[in-house]
């Protein structure tokens, strides 16, 4: 009897061996457990915000979004608090929006000049001082700012710009060296390198039978060019919008050059404030009342709300470019 028990009792020994989640799956589920983290992070950080400034959003409500004063200690002390986002929400776009119109040109051009046009020996040395200028600090853009950029801008570029342009409107008034079009100018510099970094990476990972087949139809490297960014154009598009993001969380240089002055500008030669640098400027001195430092982080999670919505559409508008390549190869 038991020389009959003990091939029952190894077989289900070895089918359950055998039946044992393999190291491979085993890997695969705390990769995606790992990757869950990034849900929870997230939850984290949205829960607590809400949970900070929920005494902001009881007083105020909506009206914190169209609000144009701050005044979080009134002369009076019978007259509440006055908080409203509006002028940084309308500083940090429009600041953003320089950026991008001043950077976006410059760094597509140096990206296809990296892929397309430029000698190996050169692209080498050229990409390594693009690199070099996305690992300097934040704060030191600032420094160069106050001391180099202000100065330069005040003596030589703003007179002439408003000699020329000076009939419209956001370019009227007197020119101030801390302004939201210095701000502007200091953003699209700090994007420049993300911007171009990874467009540069995007063209050239694009086929060089792309390249090929353009060059045998007869096509000049222009015309090639424009056949590689017409490729690449999902990946390029995510780029711009990642600096994008870039531009509109910048804290410490736009902080130091744009002036902090909380108004509804009409003029870029204005200074200005953004959602990021009034944060920076006020965290630490928002004691009391107990609704300042709520309403601080409610400019907070409004920023955080531009930057999922500047990424998803990001995400929309690269999946609409890549469903439209695919079509086309399809026909």
């Amino acid at each position: 009897m038991k020389t009959n028990k003990n091939p029952d009792f190894l077989s289900k020994f070895r089918s359950f061996f055998k039946r044992r989640p393999s190291g491979d799956s085993i890997f695969k589920v705390v990769m995606m457990l790992i990757a869950c983290n990034v849900f929870l992070i997230l939850g984290i950080m949205v829960f607590k915000m809400i949970q900070n400034s929920w005494l902001s959003v009881q007083t105020y409500g909506a009206g914190f979004l169209l609000g144009t004063r701050w005044q979080p200690n009134p002369a009076d002390p019978a007259i509440l608090p006055s908080f409203g986002a509006l002028p940084l929400i309308w500083g940090t776009l429009v600041s953003s929006a320089i950026a991008l119109l001043l950077g976006v040109p410059i760094s597509l051009g140096i990206a296809l000049s990296l892929s397309e046009f430029a000698p190996r020996s050169f692209n080498y040395l050229i990409s390594f001082f693009v690199e070099l200028l996305a690992a300097i600090p934040s704060v030191i853009y600032g420094l160069w700012g106050i001391f180099v950029l202000i100065p330069f801008l005040q003596r030589n570029v703003y007179p002439s710009l408003q000699a020329i342009l000076g009939f419209l409107p956001i370019l009227q008034g007197t020119p101030s060296g801390s302004s939201v079009l210095t701000g502007g100018i200091v953003l699209a510099i700090m994007i420049i390198p993300t911007v171009s970094a990874i467009s540069r990476d995007v063209l050239a990972a694009v086929p060089n039978s792309q390249r090929e087949a353009v060059i045998a139809l007869g096509a000049t490297k222009w015309e090639k060019a424009r056949v590689v960014m017409s490729y690449g154009r999902s990946g390029v598009i995510g780029a711009i919008m990642l600096g994008l993001g870039r531009a509109m969380g910048e804290t410490m240089a736009v902080t130091m050059v744009i002036g902090n002055s909380f108004n509804m500008f009409g003029s870029l030669f204005q200074p200005g404030s953004t959602l990021a640098s009034i944060i920076a400027n006020e965290f630490r001195e928002a004691s009391s009342p107990p609704v300042y430092i709520s309403a601080l982080v409610e400019v907070g999670l409004i920023l955080f709300a531009l930057a999922i919505v500047v990424n998803a559409s990001a995400r929309l508008i690269i999946w609409r470019s890549t469903r439209r390549v695919r079509e086309a190869e399809m026909v």
